[in-house]
């Protein structure tokens, strides 16, 4: 049960730091409108690496707070059996965070009024839209995180913790502009369900789910690349 607890709890304060900070940033009326890319990747590295360290606390905890990374796991270790209930507390916790976000930023949502704006909030959208290079730079970005991840060394020093922000602002910085580099599930299509269930319609409120498919399936197929290489890599001993 700690397993679950943890992702659950973990993921709802990813989701309620990160998409904070993109309101914090977006929103009419906010004090930090206009923050900027360098205040979003230190934001939402921030909320990566916070909550990973302090859910390394829960037993069984793998702070992993994504599918893509939690199949990724499951690849390398052999252990599917808590794959699905991660899967679910990751996306529950997710749709959580983005909840309390609508409350404590609802007269900001209302003061914008801009469906688009208020959607980017919450998940993500490309700068040209092309669905074969938009899947391949969430392809390509969760490669990375998923394979760096796995690279960096296990066990009870967590002094290694901050290598995890390290990647997402590298991430960040170098995949950000082209698809607002999601790489998550749980950080998107659960925010992008909460924001169609409980945002405001200013009158064009849609989940631009053209789009929206692209994050919960691509950063999988990425992370399952990732891993597959990661146990070759293994198998011929390449790591000391």
């Amino acid at each position: 049960m700690s397993v679950y607890l943890g992702e659950f709890i973990g993921t709802m304060l990813l989701v309620l730091l990160g998409d904070g900070v993109c309101c914090n940033v977006s929103l009419e009326k906010s004090g930090f409108k206009g923050g900027g890319a360098v205040h979003i990747l230190i934001g939402w590295g921030m909320a990566v690496m916070v909550p990973a360290f302090a859910m390394s606390n829960f037993t069984g905890c793998p702070s992993a707070f994504n599918p893509a990374v939690t199949i990724g796991i499951a690849i390398r270790s052999g252990d599917w059996s808590t794959v699905v209930g991660q899967i679910i507390a990751q996306m529950l916790g997710g749709f959580l965070g983005a909840a309390i976000l609508m409350v404590l930023y609802g007269d900001h949502i209302k003061a914008t009024a801009n469906d688009d704006v208020v959607r980017g909030c919450f998940c993500t959208a490309p700068s040209i839209p092309n669905q074969v290079l938009n899947f391949l730079s969430e392809f390509v970005a969760t490669f990375v995180l998923v394979f760096t991840l796995a690279l960096i060394p296990a066990g009870t020093d967590r002094v290694v913790w901050p290598l995890v922000y390290g990647v997402i602002v590298a991430c960040g910085a170098s995949f950000g502009g082209l698809t607002g580099y999601a790489m998550n599930a749980a950080r998107d299509t659960a925010p992008r369900l909460a924001y169609l269930c409980l945002a405001p319609n200013f009158g064009k409120k849609n989940g631009n789910w053209s789009y929206g498919w692209i994050p919960a399936v691509a950063p999988i197929c990425g992370g399952i690349v990732a891993s597959l290489l990661y146990n070759a890599l293994a198998a011929a001993h390449m790591f000391g």
